[in-house]
């Protein structure tokens, strides 16, 4: 009897991701799972998505995108195709696929902070039936599929592989990136049995051009980290290098434009004033706190770590040297600072070094101010505080300040303006190749 209901199962629910009749629930609407609710709505599936957030549903229920990149057109479309936002977990059992997009912070003590997917995780199981598939996309440390969300399903009667099924696909968006989009990067499943994988595999099928099967969750985690580790070591590396030119006078990106005419063996990866985003800052520390479980100790990773974690103070430290070549103190003067979202044309602020900058000159006694054309007023954060609105840039207000200390390269900035404008420039992007009388690289 075990052997036809388990049958029956996977082969039911194959079924309806094949002839897409199947339910998707996305657990999370962010930057992760708006895309993904938005290609399998419009590949033909109904999609059912789940966020606390009842500003965020009820806005998508509208019509309305919160996300700069995604046109509300797109958000349109979906609903007109079935897509409905709710806060309601009584309703999971509607899905036949539960794809959790939460976030995963570090705590204070730069450990992994599983409250949200666990916290989810514990919601979604009182509703939950058998015949269901559970997929986390969330970055996390190899075996958290299976030290925690296995049991906790198990907890609930369900035999995972037989009653109900489990796998881990680590998300690999790239916001506001217009070369890769949801349907053309490859997606890496692991399952939590080789049955679990299978109907991993058929989840993501019909939505993904190309699914990557690992032999496990345990490796399909794995596989995230080292992604995101490999960029955090080679940014880390080329930060490195910055300062090292820096004090031989010598531009870093001139370097890197020559070196990256070589066609094998290098990768051109740029300096900047931090690293910034919800995924490289963060997630190397997964893996170095459930490596210490293991009694070893990631000296590659946290030695990236620390060179670019001081970076920002790097930045401020060329911006006081600056200033006082100027016969200036930081202390007084007026900085204007350029972009502070993470990453170029984007609004979103996780993690941004932007705002470490802010704070620094702020705790110097600068008088700062901002200019983002995605970021029209600073917004409200758990860690970081201030009451301003982005300024617009002109002849005259650049040339109001005392220093601008350039930290996010947004291609709607009319750089030649600033330069032409500017008392001081502080570069920590690379925008400007040329030696010029203004222009401090940092």
């Amino acid at each position: 009897m075990r052997d036809e209901l388990f049958s029956g199962h996977l082969k039911h629910l194959i079924a309806k991701f094949q002839d897409r009749s199947a339910v998707i629930g996305i657990v999370g609407l962010g930057y992760v799972g708006l895309p993904l609710t938005l290609r399998y709505s419009a590949v033909g599936f109904k999609v059912l998505g789940i966020d606390i957030d009842g500003a965020k549903v009820a806005r998508l229920n509208e019509g309305a995108s919160y996300i700069e990149h995604i046109p509300a057109s797109q958000i349109a479309r979906a609903r007109e195709s079935g897509f409905e936002a709710t806060t309601d977990f009584t309703r999971v059992a509607e899905a036949d696929a539960l794809i959790i997009c939460v976030p995963t912070p570090l705590n204070a003590y730069r450990e992994p902070d599983l409250s949200f997917v666990l916290g989810t995780t514990d919601a979604l199981l009182p509703h939950m039936r058998q015949g269901q598939l559970m997929s986390l996309e969330s970055t996390t440390y190899p075996g958290t599929t299976e030290e925690e969300l296995r049991p906790r399903l198990e907890s609930r009667g369900f035999v995972v592989g037989e009653d109900v099924f489990l796998v881990f696909s680590p998300e690999r968006e790239d916001p506001g990136n217009p070369r890769f989009e949801t349907r053309t990067i490859p997606k890496v499943c692991g399952g939590s049995t080789p049955n679990c994988l299978q109907a991993g595999l058929a989840l993501y099928g019909p939505a993904i051009d190309k699914v990557v099967p690992v032999s496990s969750t345990r490796a399909a985690e794995l596989t995230k980290l080292l992604e995101n580790i490999h960029r955090a070591v080679n940014i880390g590396l080329v930060n490195e290098m910055k300062v090292i030119a820096d004090k031989m006078d010598i531009d870093i990106h001139e370097v890197i434009r020559a070196a990256a005419t070589k066609p094998f063996g290098f990768t051109a990866y740029y300096p900047g004033p931090g690293l910034g985003g919800h995924c490289i800052p963060i997630d190397p520390f997964y893996l170095t706190w459930k490596a210490r479980q293991f009694g070893l100790h990631t000296r590659f990773i946290e030695l990236a770590g620390e060179i670019n974690s001081d970076m920002p103070h790097w930045v401020i430290g060329k911006l006081t040297d600056a200033l006082n070549a100027r016969s200036r103190s930081v202390k007084g003067s007026r900085v204007l600072v350029l972009g502070i979202a993470y990453k170029r044309d984007v609004e979103d602020m996780r993690e941004s070094p932007s705002v470490e900058l802010m704070e620094i000159l702020r705790d110097k006694g600068a008088i700062v101010d901002y200019s983002d054309p995605h970021v029209p007023h600073f917004p409200r954060m758990r860690e970081h505080q201030f009451d301003l609105s982005s300024v617009a840039l002109t002849a005259d207000t650049v040339a109001a300040y005392d220093v601008v200390l350039l930290a996010t390269a947004h291609s709607g900035f009319d750089y030649e303006l600033i330069q032409q404008h500017a008392q001081l420039i502080v570069d920590t992007r690379g925008v400007y190749l040329d030696r010029l009388s203004n222009v401090v690289k940092a």
